[in-house]
């Protein structure tokens, strides 16, 4: 399997983006839908997460409330609706998929290339 991140831009504060993670192949059911973001100098850190199979979603605190992660039958994978973003929500963000529930990167064995988001303010 492999995933294709795609959807990342320039965008005003406040403003929306929409990132979409394509996988092609078939996502064990068991597995479970990440979306990591890395800023400039920074290691990378958890947003959000699904379980292929269903199930509820988990964030990171500062994206509660803006971001919602949910699966996408159409593409085979995920999106990550952003809202109301922030300046520091600046990074480029990457989808992954792995067996664990994990908020934990390394947990994750499967990695899409990454889509930038910037976020002007």
């Amino acid at each position: 399997v492999q995933l294709q991140a795609s959807g990342g831009g320039l965008v005003q504060a406040g403003g929306s983006l929409r990132l979409s993670c394509a996988a092609s192949g078939r996502i064990f059911s068991s597995y479970v839908m990440g979306w990591f973001r890395q800023a400039p100098g920074k290691e990378r850190e958890f947003v959000s997460l699904i379980r292929w199979r269903g199930g509820s979603a988990l964030y990171e605190d500062s994206v509660k409330g803006r971001f919602t992660i949910s699966r996408d039958n159409a593409i085979g994978g995920v999106v990550l609706q952003m809202n109301s973003l922030k300046p520091e929500d600046t990074a480029v963000y990457f989808c992954a998929a792995g067996p664990a529930y994990s908020v934990i990167a390394r947990n994750y064995n499967i990695w899409g290339q990454g889509t930038q988001v910037t976020v002007s303010s």
